[in-house]
């Protein structure tokens, strides 16, 4: 019963994002339809306020009324938190498909490696500052290694956890989808006081770390891709500034790291490194090797 009403709250949190204002009885009206209705009952008004103080105690998600207008989302505890409303956004996501499930034939989603399995076990070892005994399966060995590392955080890049975990090599980032084994020993750890995950990454394009110092990028990009760079950002320093030879330009502020780079040329001739030179060079370089290996015979 409490993981049907679970399935409701979500479903009423995504009907009020979606709808911004709504009506009790557009509420009711929309749960007589849902799949996830098997009575096709209507939501009573003593059910709704319930649901409603229960989101709020579960998202800390509050539900208000404007009498002309209708039920809205007025505040939420994650707003500002990335955290959550990724949790929120992917909960809301996952109410789409389950409603939606009759159409699975015709709703795509994109594959991803399986990662969550650790996911919990790293959290849970996260939590308890307690170190963990890896047996890690790089690509770039044949053999799986083991070793002890310090959790600091998780990141989720590119459909792929990610851990950075600090050993006797350094902060390292390790794929979930690449352990092969790990185990929470009695050992603790103390990650660093002044320690942010977020401002620790905030200077990287993904999860590619590398020990070379933060450098203001300018990219000149096409018209037809301008559009896409500003409905998703490529990151946080992201900035637009005045166009050049009719092109608009956009600036960054992070380390040129290899996902980075990967990022740029997935473009093609579409965007331009302009700035720095030493960058600039490398794309250069690149796209000169990949036209001589084209134009081999």
């Amino acid at each position: 019963m409490a993981k049907n009403f679970f399935k409701r709250y979500i479903w009423l949190v995504d009907l009020l994002s979606r709808r911004n204002y709504i009506s009790l009885q557009e509420i009711s009206d929309e749960w007589r339809k849902s799949p996830l209705n098997d009575t096709h009952a209507p939501l009573s008004e003593r059910t709704f306020f319930n649901h409603r103080d229960a989101i709020f105690d579960i998202f800390g998600i509050e539900i208000k009324n404007d009498r002309s207008l209708g039920f809205y989302i007025a505040s939420s505890d994650m707003d500002g938190d990335s955290t959550g409303e990724w949790m929120l956004h992917t909960l809301c996501l996952n109410n789409v498909l389950q409603e939606n499930a009759d159409m699975k034939n015709r709703i795509l989603v994109e594959k991803a490696p399986s990662s969550e399995k650790y996911l919990t076990e790293v959290i849970s070892a996260m939590r308890a500052g307690k170190v963990i005994s890896l047996t890690y399966q790089s690509f770039y060995h044949q053999e799986p290694s083991t070793f002890n590392v310090w959790p600091y955080c998780v990141k989720y890049f590119r459909q792929r956890w990610y851990m950075l975990g600090d050993s006797d090599l350094g902060l390292r980032i390790y794929s979930l989808d690449r352990f092969v084994d790990m185990e929470e020993l009695d050992q603790t750890f103390e990650i660093p006081e002044k320690f942010d995950a977020e401002e620790f990454f905030n200077k990287y394009f993904g999860v590619c770390l590398e020990d070379s110092p933060v450098v203001d990028i300018v990219l000149r990009v096409d018209d037809s891709q301008a559009k896409y760079f500003r409905s998703l950002p490529k990151h946080s320093s992201q900035k637009e500034t005045y166009p050049i030879d009719g092109w608009p330009v956009f600036t960054y502020r992070l380390v040129p790291t290899y996902d980075f780079k990967q990022e740029i040329l997935s473009y093609g001739a579409d965007v331009e490194v302009l700035a720095p030179e030493s960058l600039r060079k490398e794309m250069a370089d690149i796209a000169a090797a990949m036209n001589k290996l084209y134009r081999k015979k």
